[in-house]
């Protein structure tokens, strides 16, 4: 519009006709999905509704409402003068597009503030622990040799370090709470003394993200999507930033044949709870991260959806974070080990950025930058 001279105004007005939506609704009542449909037929949309739900064979139906942004804006308005709970259903029709269309996050994690609608962001990993699934365990060099491989992350390009002392790959047992700091408190301690990036601990236990909190970590990276209602306490407290991860099932038995009824949208549900969750315990907004947790309770199949829907996860108004480095997944597609797995890995990388991952953890990172100073040229 702006190359072909279109008044400013006229751009205002116009821009909204030019975003087209479809919207899933779940569970309306019959009599509230016949009013949704008539409105927005009346604004030249749709709305498709079980076969049913006009002849009253059904009570409640799933909804999936077709048109552009100014038609569901104006669709809001109606609806607010509307019986049955459908003025509530305004409320969440305004909030998810709103959320929808956010681009700019910026992250508070302790003392750090992270500016992720610019770029796409990297978060290196480092496990300390024998047993991770992509061979990378640094559990068996020194304190010194750690710290290095840290600072050389940050140099290739790392924006957050995410540390972590027990596995949680596929068959992974639990690793006791003194185990567990005995590995990652003197790594944290002598991190946040050597470099000038926010640490991330990738803990489950609430005391082992205290005692990184109080050593210099300034994230908490959750698997458990804060479980535990000390973990949430503990991030409030500290001001620190989260990231709240799904997984269906715990680590020794999460990959035996995982199911869902719609994988998108049971996530979503798991997610915005834990959204509620965190805010109802005092954590802040914009410290708040999802991951919907590739390979943590999911097929092959379950990863690539998640990752082919990933923009639908910005209905909820949070920053994505995307983890494939190396995964199961992208081994079953090239036939591949872990270590070979690097193209597989970018791949999937540059792929969820493109579709709104805002940061990508990542082994590799210096490949993974490369490939993202091409892809985020392009997006501009």
């Amino acid at each position: 519009m702006q190359g072909i001279k279109v008044d400013p105004y006229g751009i205002k007005i116009m821009l909204p006709k030019a975003q087209t939506h479809l919207l899933k609704i779940n569970s309306l009542s019959s009599i509230s999905a016949n009013i949704l449909k008539q409105e927005m037929l009346s604004l030249g949309g749709d709305v498709a509704l079980a076969r049913g739900v006009l002849t009253g064979k059904i009570k409640e139906t799933d909804c999936l409402v077709m048109g552009n942004l100014s038609q569901l804006l104006r669709l809001s308005n109606k609806l607010n003068l509307q019986p049955f709970g459908l003025a509530k259903l305004a409320d969440d029709l305004r909030s998810t597009l709103k959320n929808y269309q956010k681009e700019n996050f910026l992250l508070k994690a302790g003392k750090y503030k992270l500016n992720l609608g610019n770029r796409t962001h990297i978060m290196g990993i480092i496990n300390i622990t024998p047993d991770s699934f992509s061979g990378d365990g640094l559990s068996n060099l020194d304190l010194n040799k750690i710290v290095e491989y840290a600072a050389n992350l940050v140099k290739d390009g790392a924006d957050i370090i995410d540390l972590g002392g027990e596995s949680s790959r596929p068959g992974a047992k639990r690793v006791s709470l003194k185990e567990e700091l005995r590995r990652v408190t003197p790594v944290i301690k002598a991190l946040a003394h050597k470099i000038n990036k926010p640490i991330s601990i990738d803990t489950s236990k609430p005391e082992v993200a205290k005692i990184a909190l109080d050593n210099g970590a300034s994230i908490i990276n959750d698997i458990t999507g804060l479980k535990d209602p000390k973990m949430a306490k503990i991030v409030s407290h500290y001001k620190a930033g989260v990231v709240i991860m799904h997984k269906q099932g715990n680590p020794r038995s999460m990959q035996i044949n995982p199911k869902y009824d719609s994988v998108i949208d049971d996530i979503n549900v798991y997610l915005k709870l834990a959204i509620e969750k965190a805010k109802a315990n005092g954590i802040g907004e914009k410290s708040i991260i999802i991951d919907p947790g590739i390979g943590f309770g999911k097929t092959l199949n379950h990863n690539l959806e998640i990752l082919k829907r990933l923009k639908e996860f910005k209905s909820l108004g949070m920053p994505i974070l995307i983890g494939t480095s190396r995964k199961a997944f992208i081994g079953k597609i090239l036939n591949a080990k872990p270590d070979n797995r690097l193209f597989g890995s970018i791949a999937a990388s540059i792929n969820a950025s493109a579709n709104g991952a805002n940061i990508l953890r990542v082994h590799d990172v210096k490949a993974t930058k490369d490939a993202l100073k091409v892809s985020d040229r392009i997006k501009i």
